[in-house]
């Protein structure tokens, strides 16, 4: 579990479903994404998630609460990636967040533990993040992070001709957190 002044990040506990569901079925939270998720799928992610922190000994795409409030807000955190990208092995840091909480600095602040974590509880060397190249939210978040545009790619999880197929590869190096 990480804390900061606004958030926490835990594991996935069975009251996130519902609202993890509603996020991942709305169009536009969901718009630099293949699809939309049905319920099931996107339980089956909060399965894999929750699988991936108890296989890394507490580390993973965690599930994000206001520490005031305990209202649930998103997913962000970490996902090792050992062959699945030409630059891989690697370890992604990445964000899902209810539209409700956008602008608020919600996803930097959460995103900002996680690279403190990534690097000094971890002690990796560098960070990656990507998204399509649409999504100049995204973008901007890791550009704010301290982030460096590397290059493009195309995803190998969608067909070549798809519209969110090309994405740009962003890194960020130990050294480079402040």
């Amino acid at each position: 579990m990480l804390e900061t002044d606004r958030l926490i990040l835990r594991q996935w506990q069975e009251k996130d479903l519902q609202p993890f569901a509603e996020l991942n079925a709305d169009p536009e939270i969901m718009n630099y994404f293949p699809k939309a998720l049905s319920r099931q799928e996107s339980d089956n992610v909060v399965s894999r998630f929750i699988e991936m922190i108890v296989s890394n000994q507490g580390w993973g795409f965690w599930a994000v609460e206001m520490k005031a409030t305990g209202e649930f807000v998103g997913s962000v955190g970490l996902a090792h990636q050992p062959e699945r990208f030409d630059f891989s092995p690697c370890t992604e840091i990445g964000w899902r967040i209810n539209k409700k909480f956008w602008g608020q600095g919600i996803a930097k602040e959460a995103a900002e533990a996680s690279l403190v974590y990534a690097f000094d509880v971890l002690h990796l060397c560098e960070v990656v993040s990507f998204t399509s190249i649409h999504n100049t939210p995204s973008e901007n978040l890791m550009t704010r992070l301290g982030m460096q545009r590397q290059t493009t790619f195309l995803h190998p999880a969608l067909p070549a001709d798809h519209h969110l197929a090309e994405h740009v590869l962003y890194k960020i190096f130990n050294q480079q957190l402040s």
